[in-house]
């Protein structure tokens, strides 16, 4: 999602957007702790240690080793640890933590199009298919 805001002397800045979990009725969306970026650069978020260990620590159920790559290189690129961030979307399914947007590789996403369709919820249903499809 991109945003500006007119009050900042023109400095636009993107930042990703994550589903509540009401999402799929009312398509609300909150900002996530994903990094800010500026005219100048990203500027990483800032997470606790326990959401910086979850966030790379979920990169290893990423389908394919270039999608594993790139989301630690993310997670480095975005992330820092310093104030937990309470607005960052962690959720716990099935034993599997795992915060922000998950990298789903087509397989996945069509993984979680069933799932919803069968009656899961949409954030569990990404969460197990991500890790366990």
């Amino acid at each position: 999602m991109t945003g500006g805001c007119g009050g900042t002397g023109g400095t636009a800045f993107t930042a990703a957007a994550v589903t509540t979990g009401t999402a799929g009725a009312t398509g609300e969306t909150r900002a996530s702790a994903a990094a800010v970026t500026t005219g100048e650069g990203r500027i990483p978020a800032e997470v606790s240690g326990e959401q910086y260990r979850i966030l790379t620590g979920q990169c290893r159920y990423a389908d394919t080793a270039e999608l594993r790559e790139r989301c630690a290189r993310d997670v480095g690129r975005d992330y820092r640890v310093g104030e937990r961030d309470d607005a960052l979307d962690c959720r716990t399914y099935s034993g599997v933590s795992v915060c922000g947007p998950l990298p789903l590789s087509e397989r996945e996403r069509q993984c979680v199009t069933e799932a919803v369709a069968g009656g899961m919820t949409a954030r569990r249903a990404e969460v197990e298919c991500y890790v366990f499809s």
